[in-house]
């Protein structure tokens, strides 16, 4: 360490034992719009920064160009608490040194994530005084880490659309940090943007069909869909709870592995963490190897890529990243074919595959019967009469409140055998040819321009993970057009997160293709 560093951190140090903060980075080259996890770190050891001047630059970064300067409008509330905690976690460093995984380092988290010292309100303005009575299970686990939540993001409202970020909490959309007139896709837009422009280091969505995937596919982030009931649903508002699952968005695939770390296991307040609760696992970073690649065999559904409507370019940044993945090692065996898909991906003849519960009413009143008294309203009904909502959710609404309760629904017991024929024949491929993963791009079309909901979306990550249940992760393959980010996504057997790690860190670190977008440079 040199002679200026040292006395940085001793000046630090002393300045924080007495209640003072730093103010500002002591090496203001350092990037923090693209910082990592590790990097962060290293930087807090060598005495370049600390947690309050990091969140007070993320802070500047946001005041830049979230309503000003570009205005990407993808933050909903920041949290009043975030410089008490960073002074905090500094005296702490101070007299012991990094707290734990994630000390000091600021989060995203999306605004279904309850959080007790800011409203949760899901993007509703239903739900705009919702204080929750206590953390997010996922979110108690990032701040008993060490990390610090900066800001709730924007989101679709409910999460009901995986096209675009806009709700009623939130006047306008949120935008594309790449392209300003493109969407962030939806429904965890507001996170992905954030984190893709350096308003934080990592950040929490949650995903139902495709909203951790697709978002951050859109904004060139890696995306975790973990095995459902590896983490706790406690605490998130739901879409539907037989699909739902929280987890990592970052700019980097070793950050994404350790969030998936700190909020992995059993929850006894979500009953779907049973299948965790005796499962033996390593370190998810421990699987952040780059020869992952070699020996890997890795099948590509066309179905999916190739779908109708498919953008040129996607289809040839695929292609790329194929040879990308032999040239690494791996062994692709190309075409494969999922007869189950054909009843999921439209167009289609014959049989339809029913896989969805309409279940939403259910599950949202029995999120809001738990928060009790602090409960702004208590059922669907009572949302609708209020017409505090965006316009556009109407007739979802409405279509939700006249469904009957899952147990007492025959589309909801069809869509059970569904998803398991879907579960089985999916495992069934993956044994048939010995494969590690299925791979597709995240979306075969790039992002749309906003307001454009007829354009042809390519959307795939609806069609596999989701329904199965089955881990899917999603990393940068390359821009299109004019920059538009695109994604590889790998899908393997449930409780297979490891695996597919490791081969999405393989493929990063071999192609390097995240780069930050040019509306959110770095601050003078």
């Amino acid at each position: 360490m040199s002679d200026r560093k040292r006395l940085v951190g001793a000046v630090a140090t002393m300045l924080l034992a007495c209640g003072w903060s730093t103010g500002s980075l002591a090496d203001e080259r350092f990037p923090a719009e693209e910082a990592g996890i590790a990097e962060v770190h290293a930087a807090m050891r060598a005495g370049d920064i600390t947690a309050r001047s990091l969140v007070e630059h993320y802070l500047r970064r946001i005041e830049a160009y979230d309503k000003h300067g570009p205005a990407i409008n993808a933050i909903i509330t920041l949290n009043p608490r975030a410089l008490e905690r960073a002074d905090e976690l500094d005296r702490r460093f101070a007299e012991a040194g990094l707290t734990g995984p994630l000390h000091g380092i600021p989060v995203i988290v999306k605004d279904n994530y309850d959080t007790a010292d800011m409203p949760t309100s899901a993007g509703s303005l239903s739900l705009k005084d919702s204080i929750p009575p206590d953390d997010a299970w996922q979110v108690r686990k990032l701040r008993a880490a060490g990390a610090i939540i900066i800001a709730k993001s924007n989101m679709y409202e409910f999460a009901f659309s995986p096209f675009e970020t806009v709700g009623s909490r939130l006047p306008g959309h949120t935008r594309n940090p790449y392209a300003l007139n493109r969407v962030p896709a939806g429904s965890s837009g507001g996170t992905a943007a954030s984190i893709a422009a350096g308003f934080a280091v990592v950040g929490l969505g949650t995903d139902t069909g495709n909203s951790i995937r697709g978002p951050s596919s859109h904004n060139a982030l890696v995306g975790i869909r973990s095995t459902l009931g590896l983490t706790s649903r406690d605490g998130i508002v739901p879409l539907y709870l037989d699909h739902d699952v929280g987890g990592p968005m970052a700019r980097n695939v070793a950050d994404a592995a350790l969030v998936l770390d700190v909020i992995a296991g059993y929850d006894p307040a979500d009953p779907v963490t049973e299948a965790a609760r005796d499962r033996a696992r390593d370190s998810y970073v421990s699987h952040l190897d780059p020869n992952g690649l070699r020996g890997a065999r890795i099948g590509v559904l066309r179905q999916l890529s190739n779908r109708k409507g498919a953008d040129p370019e996607v289809l040839q940044r695929f292609s790329r990243a194929l040879d990308d993945l032999r040239a690494a090692g791996a062994t692709v065996i190309d075409p494969l074919a999922l007869a189950e898909l054909d009843g999921l991906v439209p167009p289609v003849e014959g049989e339809q595959l029913t896989v969805w519960c309409p279940r939403f009413r259910y599950d949202l009143e029995a999120y809001l019967a738990a928060l009790g008294e602090r409960a702004p309203v208590r059922t669907l009904e009572a949302i609708i009469a209020s017409g505090q909502y965006h316009p556009q959710l109407e007739a979802d609404l409405r279509y939700f409140q006249e469904q009957a309760p899952p147990a007492d629904n025959e589309t909801c017991a069809q869509a059970e055998l569904g998803r398991a024929r879907l579960r089985d024949a999916v495992r069934a491929l993956l044994a048939e040819h010995n494969l590690d993963a299925l791979a597709y791009p995240t979306w075969s079309n790039p992002p749309r321009l906003i307001g454009d909901l007829n354009t042809p979306h390519g959307d795939n990550s609806q069609h596999v993970s989701p329904h199965t249940g089955f881990p899917a992760i999603t990393v940068p393959m390359g821009y299109v057009q004019d920059g538009l980010p695109v994604g590889l996504q790998f899908v393997g057997d449930a409780f297979s997160e490891g695996r597919l790690i490791a081969l999405a860190y393989a493929y990063e670190q071999s192609t390097r293709h995240r780069r930050s977008p040019p509306s959110a440079p770095p601050l003078d």
